[in-house]
């Protein structure tokens, strides 16, 4: 047997594996096609948003704008504005507004801003409020995303996730970019591709801290708000496990959140939350997988929380060993003048790498038509161009991976940095980014309307 058969018959069995491994995640996926059902509350409860402000002041009137413009009775939600300094300006921008500001100094993260909050108000007064839902500064709130919030409370958890769409998307086509729109991928991967099935189970959610809503007994049950890691969101999920904390998704309750538009800061966040990934890992694997043990949690938990990324990795780096193979068997070929040369340069160099892009290039097609009614502001070509790089920005997150931890085991940290931010040069208000997109929404179900009615017309005739 030659060593090419050898290396395909090795990368063909690994490929196998990964694709057996990952069934279960197939499986978990399908669910997107079955969202929770609406809710619609009696009782008017009373909600607090937790905006972490610090120097936020150039971004965060749009979101000020929008919680103006909410459709629940204004005299049941706080707005509870945090900084680091009296003197930021968003501090007189928010009291002129009549929103509750307050000044924690000595946060180091967004964490310890959180925590400052509860620790200012006292103990005693964490209950005044059924829930908690934090806001960063440089979000947009849909105009009933609060009243939304309430309806949810109807679900009876600790912890509510909003449905997240992209604020870039608001303003003009310089606002957004390739890798805004491939990052974009990243939250139905987390909520219609993968909450909605482990809210079937009764397992955690995977969460993401902006829109997430914290009931006021989960507060005071943790005391306040313990978590530091960069990815405090990820910390809680991991900490849910030991606290018996309910997660739900709700994906009525829409909250714009904005991505990076250059490559760099795209690279910067994904190297904040792989880090933030592997230090929660290390502080909570083994107390969470003693509580599976004790608690009786099903496989699908276990699997989920601490191997879902094996199956990727296994075929990649049986892709990555595969091309290498290819190149070194390429050159002695070449170097003996056998012919054999091309045959290791197509199958084990090209193949390899182009089946990999194609596997991810069908799975981001699925992910962007579960996706499709917040991409429908996209152009044609720009949704191709997405479509066409998002397997290349998917890829990249094995060398940010290697990244992250040549930062860990160096012992170098990476701070709670300011990060970019857009700012929309006609002054976009909520209210008109808000109808601009209702109308492209609204525009693009009509057109599917039509073409379902269209396709029922040509079945009665045929």
């Amino acid at each position: 047997m030659q060593p090419i058969e050898l290396i395909l018959i090795l990368y063909g069995a690994a490929a196998l594996l990964a694709a057996l491994m990952y069934i279960p995640k197939l499986v978990q996926f399908l669910h997107c096609f079955c969202p929770p059902a609406k809710r619609y509350a009696r009782e008017k409860r009373r909600i607090a948003l937790l905006i972490p402000a610090r120097d936020e002041s150039r971004v965060i009137g749009d979101l000020f704008d929008s919680i103006l413009r909410q459709t629940y009775d204004r005299e049941n939600f706080d707005v509870n504005v945090i900084v680091k300094r009296a003197d930021d300006p968003t501090v007189e921008m928010a009291k002129k507004l009549g929103f509750s500001v307050f000044v924690v100094p000595e946060q180091t993260c967004k964490g310890a801003a959180l925590d400052g909050f509860f620790q200012s108000i006292g103990k005693e007064h964490w209950q005044d409020c059924a829930a908690y839902c934090i806001v960063d500064a440089d979000a947009v709130l849909a105009p009933d995303y609060v009243e939304q919030l309430n309806n949810a409370l109807d679900m009876d958890a600790h912890i509510y996730l909003s449905r997240k769409r992209i604020k870039n998307y608001l303003g003009d086509k310089k606002s957004r970019s390739v890798f805004c729109n491939c990052s974009a991928l990243n939250y139905p991967l987390l909520d219609d591709m993968g909450n909605y099935y482990r809210m079937k189970k009764g397992v955690p959610l995977n969460m993401c801290g902006q829109g997430m809503m914290v009931r006021a007994d989960a507060i005071q049950k943790i005391g306040g708000w313990p978590y530091r890691s960069l990815t405090e969101d990820y910390e809680m999920k991991m900490d849910s496990f030991l606290q018996d904390f309910k997660s739900v998704c709700y994906p009525y309750a829409v909250i714009y959140t904005e991505e990076a538009v250059g490559h760099g800061e795209a690279w910067q966040r994904r190297l904040r939350w792989v880090m933030g990934f592997t230090q929660c890992d290390h502080k909570y694997k083994k107390s969470v997988q003693r509580a599976m043990r004790e608690k009786k949690y099903p496989f699908f938990a276990w699997y989920d929380t601490f191997f879902g990324i094996v199956p990727p990795v296994i075929f990649i780096v049986a892709t990555m060993l595969a091309s290498l193979a290819g190149l070194v068997l390429t050159i002695v070929y070449a170097s003996m003048g056998s012919m054999l040369w091309v045959k290791a340069l197509l199958l084990l160099m090209l193949m390899p790498p182009l089946l990999m892009y194609l596997f991810d290039l069908l799975y981001n097609a699925l992910t962007m038509y579960v996706y499709r009614d917040a991409y429908v502001v996209l152009s044609k070509g720009e949704k191709a161009a997405t479509l066409l790089f998002s397997p290349l920005f998917m890829f990249e997150y094995f060398p940010v991976f290697l990244h992250a931890h040549l930062y860990l085991l160096t012992g170098k940290k990476l701070g709670w940095a300011h990060t970019a931010r857009l700012t929309y040069k006609k002054g976009a208000a909520a209210e008109k980014a808000e109808l601009f997109y209702r109308s492209a929404i609204k525009k693009f179900f009509i057109r599917r309307k039509k073409e379902t009615h269209a396709e029922e017309d040509n079945t009665v005739k045929e």
